[in-house]
């Protein structure tokens, strides 16, 4: 199945030279380009691609406005949005993330990484790579105080899988590290979105790092 790509960036090089890396692979084709917000939405709308590239910074609307109009709390069928940033950007990170973005890439990331995010994001699966994930939700959950309420009534199993996905692991990974399989997995990350009333595993894994459930190391 080819995964269908939107790439929204305010700068023509760096969307010719997203596109020439995921059109390299067999399995992606950029179906659009946008060049700000307000057309990055129209497109997405128009075309409904499985991937929606989006710079944190762009002009008329940011990433932050087009993550929510395309995968926000309001939309009833969300779009798989990964959002293209830096580390001195974070504190916009953290609002996409609320808006259900579901991957990060770097600016300066190399195009292995980025072939991976996208195909994560396709497959619902790993937010991108553990490296990643990790240095990101550290950094954007670091000046954001813990709920203070009693965190959702999660199995000890619940809590382990909990753990792994805000380490960055996929189904795959997780099954292996905690010897279920790949289906009991699904079934435990079905439940967890389902008790923390989370839209996405990145909304899973930055409930984990708000509530201190796994440690920093």
């Amino acid at each position: 199945m080819t995964i269908r790509v939107l790439l929204a960036d305010d700068q023509a090089m760096i969307r010719g030279g997203l596109r020439l890396i995921l059109e390299n692979q067999p399995d992606i084709t950029v179906v659009a380009e946008a060049a700000d917000g307000v057309e990055a939405i129209a497109q997405a709308r128009r075309l409904r691609p499985d991937v929606c590239l989006v710079d944190i910074r762009m002009p008329r609307l940011d990433g932050i406005e087009v993550t929510r109009a395309l995968a926000g709390p309001q939309v009833s069928h969300p779009m798989r949005v990964v959002v293209v940033t830096t580390f001195d950007l974070d504190e916009y990170v953290y609002g996409a993330l609320r808006y259900g973005a579901v991957g990060f890439i770097l600016k300066d990331a190399g195009p292995a990484l980025l072939v991976e995010a996208v195909r994560a994001a396709h497959q619902g699966d790993a937010l991108v790579s553990p490296a990643v994930t990790l240095r990101l939700l550290r950094h954007v959950t670091s000046d954001v105080r813990p709920a203070t309420g009693k965190p959702a009534t999660l199995t000890d199993r619940e809590l382990e899988v909990v753990r792994e996905i805000a380490r960055g692991r996929t189904n795959r990974e997780i099954a292996a590290e905690l010897f279920i399989s790949l289906s009991t997995v699904k079934s435990h990350v079905s439940g967890i979105q389902t008790k923390l009333d989370a839209r996405n595993r990145v909304e899973i894994a930055a409930w984990a790092w708000e509530n201190r459930i796994v440690e920093s190391t």
